[in-house]
C-alpha cells in the first residue's frame, strides 16, 4: 500500500451544518472508492488514498450522536426557532453538543491506514493537538478519565470546564466528524442542552478563559502546526473552498 501523508486543508468559513455533513460524506465515499479499487490491483498499481482536513464554523445548531439521548436537548421545536437554531441526529459517536459562530470546527477525513490503524491513538492525537494549542495561550488543559474532549481544571477538578468537544466516525479506517473548540463561542447556547450528557460540569471558551476575544485564524494556525507534527503529515493549504 502507498502511504500518503499529505493532508489537503479546506477552509469554509461559516457554513450550514447539513452542507458540511454532506460534503464529509462525499469525501468519505471518494476515499473508500479508492481503497476498494486498490484491493483489486497489484501493489505497484495502487493509488494513494487522499486525506482532508476541513475547517469551518456553523450557524447555531445542536447535534445528537448515535449513542446520545434526545431528552438532553432542552428545547422544543418552538424553542429552537426562537434561538434560530437547528437540530440534527447524526452518525458520530457521543451525545449532544452545540456548534455556532466563534467555534472552530475541524473535520479530518483521514485514511488512518496512511498513518496508523488505532482509533484510540487517533482520538488522543486530536485531543493532544488541542491541548498543545491551548498551552500556546498559557492555558493548562488535559483529559478527564472516562470523558471525551479537552478540559480545563482537569487535575483537581474543583471547577472542571470543557473547552473542546469531540465525536468521530470511522469506516474501514477512514474518519469523519471531529472536534469543536470553543474560541469566541456564545456559551449561553449550551444552557439549552445537557452537553455531552454531562450534568455536573461547565463549558468554557478561549475568550472566557483569557478575558478577550482571540482571532479564529490565529487559533487555526496554531492547531495546524500541532496537528501536522503529531500525525507526521504535510498540510497542503487551500485558502478557501466554495460552499457545497
Amino acid at each position: 500500500m502507498v502511504h500518503n501523508k499529505n493532508i489537503l486543508l479546506k477552509r469554509f468559513g461559516l457554513v450550514d451544518y447539513q452542507q458540511a455533513w454532506d460534503y464529509q460524506e462525499q469525501l468519505l465515499k471518494e476515499v473508500l472508492a479508492v481503497k476498494s479499487q486498490n484491493r483489486q490491483l497489484p501493489e505497484e498499481e495502487q493509488l494513494p488514498t487522499p486525506n482532508y482536513l476541513l475547517f469551518c464554523q456553523h450557524p447555531h445548531v445542536y447535534t445528537l450522536g448515535k449513542s446520545g439521548h434526545e431528552e438532553h436537548l432542552l428545547l422544543d421545536e418552538e424553542g429552537l426557532q426562537k434561538k434560530e437554531a437547528s437540530f440534527y441526529k447524526i452518525n458520530r459517536g457521543g451525545d449532544i453538543t452545540y456548534h455556532g459562530p466563534g467555534q472552530l470546527v475541524a473535520y479530518p477525513i483521514l485514511d488512518l491506514e496512511n498513518f496508523f490503524t488505532d482509533i484510540h491513538k487517533y482520538l488522543r492525537f486530536l485531543e493532544e493537538a488541542v491541548i498543545l494549542t491551548l498551552a500556546d495561550y498559557g492555558i493548562a488543559a488535559g483529559r478527564i478519565d472516562g470523558l471525551t474532549g479537552v478540559w480545563i481544571d482537569f487535575e483537581e477538578q474543583k471547577n472542571p470546564r470543557k473547552i473542546c468537544a469531540m465525536g468521530v466516525k470511522c469506516s474501514r479506517w477512514v474518519t469523519m466528524h471531529g472536534l469543536a473548540l470553543n474560541v469566541n463561542t456564545d456559551l449561553s447556547y449550551f444552557g439549552n442542552i445537557v452537553p455531552c450528557g454531562i450534568t455536573d460540569k461547565a463549558v468554557t471558551s478561549l475568550e472566557q478563559e483569557l478575558g478577550q476575544k482571540v482571532p479564529l485564524e490565529e487559533v487555526e494556525a496554531k492547531l495546524l502546526v500541532h496537528f501536522e507534527r503529531l500525525f507526521d503529515a504535510q498540510i497542503l493549504v487551500k485558502q478557501y473552498e466554495e460552499r457545497h
